[in-house]
């Protein structure tokens, strides 16, 4: 299966299983403070067998590409946990996750797991938007002396924001699936009217406004 056709069946997945929703009515409230018409939870993959395992083999088969080299998978807390550590099985390489902040208790700790000073880390995170805490994992990592080698994940919305967050930490991005993609998959597969598609056009040039 080449990139686009995987990129596809995923996004075909995700519509599926309701992992994406659509609201053009009441915009969905996003942690950012952003509003939208569109909702991304990929934790739903994890209930169901077929899109889990096309997305941890789409995972696998990106890292070995893109970054051959890698010693340790990093899951990004706590939507990459489960997803991050299936991959680092299939790679049969170490495993540790980042907390969003430290444990208020016991070792107080931030990452769980054992990295080592310079061990060569590739970040599993399950969406991207504007990118501010999926790179606060990738600064917490390096400040523990990995080398961060870049990111995966599984969709991206492609804000030119974040495009240029990623690039000013120097942290490679590598996606499963693009907005673009799955606009196009939902609008194909009527998830989406082309009014719609049109909306989230719109929506996507300028999300905070």
């Amino acid at each position: 299966m080449d990139k686009l056709e995987l990129s596809r069946s995923i996004s075909r997945d995700l519509l599926r299983i309701k992992a994406i929703r659509f609201n053009f009515k009441e915009l969905f409230l996003w942690a950012s403070g952003l509003k939208s018409p569109v909702y991304c939870d990929n934790r739903l993959s994890l209930s169901d067998t077929g899109a889990r395992s096309l997305i941890r083999d789409g995972y696998v088969d990106l890292i070995r590409t893109e970054f051959p080299e890698a010693e340790v998978i990093a899951g990004v807390a706590t939507g990459a946990i489960a997803q991050g550590a299936l991959v680092a099985n299939q790679l049969n390489l170490p495993f540790v996750y980042v907390r969003e902040k430290a444990k208020d208790h016991g070792m107080k700790k931030l990452i769980e797991g054992v990295i080592l000073p310079g061990q060569k880390t590739v970040i599993v995170e399950d969406l991207v938007s504007t990118g501010g805490s999926s790179l606060k994992a990738a600064h917490e990592l390096r400040k523990a002396e990995a080398n961060v080698l870049g990111m995966t994940a599984i969709f991206t919305y492609g804000f030119p924001e974040a495009v240029t967050r990623f690039k000013e930490n120097q942290c490679p991005l590598h996606t499963l699936v693009t907005f673009s993609t799955l606009m196009d998959v939902a609008l194909e597969d009527g998830y989406i009217t082309k009014e719609e598609a049109d909306m989230l056009e719109r929506w996507h040039r300028n999300p905070h406004d």
